[in-house]
């Protein structure tokens, strides 16, 4: 299957192995043939499927694991896509991208699903073929019609043809939500500039008694600093931040009265020149999961990070 034109992305329900090897392996395989740099962004289980079904092309094929790389949706499109097209200017470049799988909790989906509706933005115009598979056997049913209304294409039952239901925005609206659940924790108030650092200092010490690792500690503290600064720069009144522990994951929450307009600000890696856009950029980096509601006259950016001490696999940036 080949598709034209300056950008496409395409929805690839599947519901066995063989579906996955059907529909990809030729999808793959066109694009090497026609000298595009070909990248491949799933689950680990999925690239120990795909890569072997390549051959010798596999050596050609740059192999990302997704549950590290794209462990926070929020970082897949700089970090992830863009990172990837960026390397080959000039080229349309071929990506197979899966940032749904059945392992994804149901806190983790609305960013999902708000991804996969921030690319058809982030890629227009842009010269680049991203499909992304959906086990619809495992997905829930929800999901997978979530799909339909994020990629103008999808791949069904051997056969390709435009959505119906394409809607990206209505999408990102509506998994414009505030975190479920109690969040309840110590909070400090943050209004000036100067407060900051008493800001960050206090939410190290209690994240230390939630239970964080110290080798985390310096993340949260950046977390902290970037998510409070950018409230101070953008909103009246300050911010409020807020701690709690969940599972086993930290939870951080800043909370002020602006409104922010931009769906893909900490999405997008800032031109050179630029002067600012770099705080959310980061605060996506470093948390395991970073999820928005914002509405005319108040935002909250929710930032998690896992309780036990992790590194991210060398197989999620440098090829596996």
């Amino acid at each position: 299957m080949t598709i034209t034109g300056e950008f496409a992305h395409s929805a690839l329900f599947y519901r066995s192995d063989e579906e996955y090897l059907d529909a990809l392996t030729p999808f793959l395989g066109d694009g090497l043939t026609r000298g595009e740099p070909v990248a491949v962004a799933a689950p680990r289980a999925r690239l120990e499927l795909l890569r072997p079904a390549l051959g010798g092309s596999a050596d050609r094929v740059r192999w990302i694991d997704m549950t590290e790389a794209g462990r926070n949706p929020g970082r897949i499109i700089p970090s992830v896509l863009d990172a990837f097209a960026d390397r080959h200017p000039g080229r349309r470049v071929r990506i197979v991208g899966e940032p749904v799988w059945a392992g994804r909790s149901v806190t983790e989906y609305p960013a999902c699903a708000q991804h996969e509706a921030l690319i058809n933005h982030a890629f227009a115009g842009r010269g680049a073929t991203i499909v992304c598979p959906y086990d619809a056997s495992a997905l829930d049913p929800a999901v997978v019609d979530d799909a339909r209304a994020t990629h103008p294409e999808v791949w069904e039952d051997g056969a390709r043809r435009t959505s119906d239901r394409y809607a990206p925005d209505e999408v990102i609206a509506r998994y414009n939500q505030r975190l479920r659940g109690s969040r309840t924790g110590p909070a400090i108030t943050c209004t000036a500039d100067h407060e900051v650092r008493q800001t960050r200092h206090w939410a190290a010490w209690h994240a230390r008694l939630l239970g964080l690792a110290e080798a985390r500690v310096p993340d949260l503290e950046l977390i902290v600093t970037e998510l409070a600064t950018n409230s101070l720069r953008h909103s009246s009144g300050g911010c409020r931040v807020t701690l709690w522990r969940d599972g086993d994951h930290l939870w951080c929450s800043v909370e002020d009265g602006g409104h922010l307009t931009d769906p893909l600000a900490g999405r997008r890696v800032p031109e050179p020149a630029a002067t600012g856009g770099r705080g959310l950029l980061l605060v996506h980096q470093l948390a395991d999961l970073v999820r928005t509601h914002t509405v005319p006259g108040h935002t909250t950016q929710y930032a998690s990070l896992r309780l036990r001490s992790w590194a991210v696999s060398p197989a999620a940036w440098a090829g596996w």
